[in-house]
């Protein structure tokens, strides 16, 4: 009987019975262990794979990581853009976006508008100056200091003149800014005007009578809660708070005069807040002509080529925006604050 037929155990030691045709490498491997051999060898090369590509990962995340950092760092180091492009020898029109809501955390800022208007009035060879006007409105205040800008700038440099175009729209306070400047252009099918203000808020009483939530409010100052969301309206606050928009809107109305003088039609209903087309626009003195930027600065500046004097955003904040981390900070301030707009 051989070992492999044996009751015995086998041992290393012991000299199996001769097989024919035994590999020559399989003398000192013991009897039994073949299949186990195999699984063994089996499971570290497996091992040795994960190994590498654990390596080969852990590697390539490295790299990757670095590279997020030093593109980051770059982006944040990346100073904010004017938009500023390189203006030739020769004469030019200055060109300037007024693009999206004008507010003082937004493009379309006072301080960028104001800045941007500065450097084309310094630029000797920009013959005219653009206001490229794409904008619903915004924020009086803003829309005012620009307006008083460009009087100053006009009546500083007599010689150089102020062009507003509108494209898609230009209301509400963004027409309080063209309305600065010595002519209007826009497209037949523009959107202009809006001469008037609003304020607008959210009021909670009836849900939270539902709800069965108590309104507790501690101030100093009888008005200190004045038109306070979450308390029934009072009447007095309201014609309080009706006659400073009617305050507002004569600053708008006298503004729009003294910038567009006896071009203006004498119609009821132009200070009453409503929008007109650039065709309507015409015909009622808000506009001077139909136009594009590109026709008003060959046929009436004289100086076709057009050199952009825009603020830009950073290149930080163009790659956040994409993340749309602006839109949901635009949405949550919509909703949790009440400003006082030109719309």
């Amino acid at each position: 009987m051989s070992d492999w037929d044996s009751d015995k155990p086998a041992a290393w030691d012991d000299e199996p019975a001769a097989r024919p045709n035994k590999p020559q490498g399989e003398a000192s491997r013991p009897p039994g262990t073949g299949r186990e051999w195999k699984l063994i060898e089996k499971l570290v090369m497996s091992l040795q794979a994960e190994q590498r590509r654990s390596r080969r990962w852990g590697i390539f995340f490295k790299v990757l990581t670095f590279g997020y950092l030093f593109a980051l760092l770059f982006l944040i180091r990346t100073p904010l853009e004017t938009g500023l492009e390189q203006a030739s020898a020769g004469p030019h029109t200055a060109v300037i976006d007024v693009n999206g809501p004008i507010a003082a955390d937004e493009l379309a800022s006072a301080d960028n508008l104001i800045d941007s208007l500065r450097k084309a009035f310094d630029d000797e060879q920009a013959r005219g100056v653009i206001l490229r006007i794409n904008s619903p409105g915004g924020s009086p205040v803003q829309a005012g200091y620009v307006y008083d800008e460009i009087r100053r700038l006009r009546a500083l440099h007599p010689d150089k003149k102020v062009y507003a175009v509108i494209s898609d729209i230009g209301a509400s306070g963004a027409y309080y800014i063209a309305s600065a400047a010595d002519q209007i252009y826009a497209n037949r099918a523009s959107l202009v005007g809006s001469i008037g203000v609003i304020a607008s808020g959210f009021g909670f009483t009836g849900l939270m009578d539902k709800l069965g939530v108590d309104r507790r409010l501690y101030t100093a100052g009888e008005n200190k809660a004045f038109l306070d969301a979450f308390s029934p309206e009072k009447p007095e606050e309201v014609q309080f708070w009706q006659s400073v928009l009617k305050n507002t809107h004569k600053q708008f109305i006298d503004a729009v005069k003294a910038g567009r003088g006896d071009r203006l039609a004498d119609d009821p209903k132009l200070f009453s807040g409503l929008v007109w087309s650039g065709d309507q626009a015409q015909t009622l003195g808000l506009i001077d002509g139909l136009g594009s930027a590109s026709s008003v600065a060959r046929d009436v500046i004289g100086a076709k080529e057009l050199v952009d004097y825009s603020h830009r955003k950073s290149a930080l904040e163009g790659w956040i925006d994409r993340l749309g981390v602006s839109f949901g900070e635009g949405f949550a301030g919509h909703l949790l604050e009440s400003r006082l707009s030109l719309q």
